[in-house]
Formats: C-alpha cells, sequence, structure tokens
C-alpha cells in the first residue's frame, strides 16, 4: 500500500491518510477499552488477578503444560516478568508447577482444574458479552471483521 505525501491529493477519491488517521484513533480507542476490559476479565477469573496473567492462563489452555521458558517466549516477554505471573497464579490456585516429564531439572506448568473451571466460566461470559454487543450485526460483519483483525494481528508478526 503505497501513501500520499502530505501535499498530494488523490484524483480518485479521498485522501487515504484520513483513513489511517480514522484507523489510528479507532484503535486506540478500542485498546484503551481491551485495557479497561482486561482488568475487568482477569478480577472475573479471580479478584487478586493481574491482566497480563489473563493471557498465560489462555496460553495454558490452548497449548497445555509448558516450561516458563516456552510460556515467556510465546508472549513475548521476559522470563522474570511471566515468573512472577506465574507465582501469583500458583497462589490463587489457578495453575501448579510439577517436574518435566524429560527433564527432572525443569517444570513444567499446567492450569489447576479450579484454574481451567474459572477460565472457563469466564469464557463464557465474554462471548455472551460479545453476542450481545454484536446483536445487530449480520454474521457477515463479524466475520469481516474477524478477517480484517486477523490480517491486521499476522501484520505484526512480520518482520518489517
Amino acid at each position: 500500500m503505497v501513501f500520499m505525501s502530505e501535499t498530494e491529493e488523490s484524483p480518485t477519491g479521498p485522501d487515504p491518510r484520513s483513513a489511517i488517521e480514522q484507523l489510528e484513533q479507532q484503535l486506540s480507542m478500542l485498546w484503551r477499552r481491551s485495557r479497561s476490559i482486561s482488568h475487568r476479565v482477569a478480577r472475573d477469573v479471580h479478584p487478586d488477578m493481574e491482566p497480563a496473567a489473563y493471557g498465560l492462563l489462555l496460553i495454558l489452555q490452548s497449548e497445555g503444560a509448558m516450561r516458563l521458558t516456552e510460556l515467556a517466549a510465546n508472549i513475548g516477554v521476559g522470563k522474570p516478568s511471566v515468573s512472577r505471573q506465574v507465582t501469583l497464579l500458583e497462589s490463587l490456585g489457578l495453575v501448579r508447577k510439577q517436574a518435566d516429564p524429560f527433564d527432572g531439572r525443569a517444570q513444567t506448568i499446567t492450569l489447576t482444574e479450579k484454574g481451567l473451571n474459572q477460565l472457563l466460566t469466564t469464557q463464557l461470559a465474554r462471548k455472551q458479552a460479545f453476542r450481545n454487543r454484536l446483536s445487530d450485526w449480520s454474521e457477515h460483519d463479524v466475520e469481516h471483521l474477524a478477517v480484517l483483525l486477523a490480517r491486521l494481528n499476522d501484520e505484526y508478526t512480520k518482520d518489517k
């Protein structure tokens, strides 16, 4: 995609800079709302849980048992940060550490039954909230939004 300079005008339609400006504004608003929702969702899983820990629970749910280093690499943050979150989640009874069956010196982290149950309950509530929020949208529009968001997320994984 090529964008014009600030002084160029498009002979075929609106200046694409305005689309980028609108996108930036809408994404900024969505990210602010998302941070607020993340705090609420984390508290729904457990009142003492931090929002960053929710993502760790999701990864453990989808990937199964993982070492701390794998978990940190999966979300792209350092081991010390993930270690603090895992310690908190363990103290809340949501995850447990156990000896790695392939390397006795290492530990794997897994969801506990309590952690999985609380996570599933929260996920059901979030899905219902999405259904309520988007009830006036067509299924096509919701699918299209999901495709576009996935495409945008993929752009962030590319080396630029």
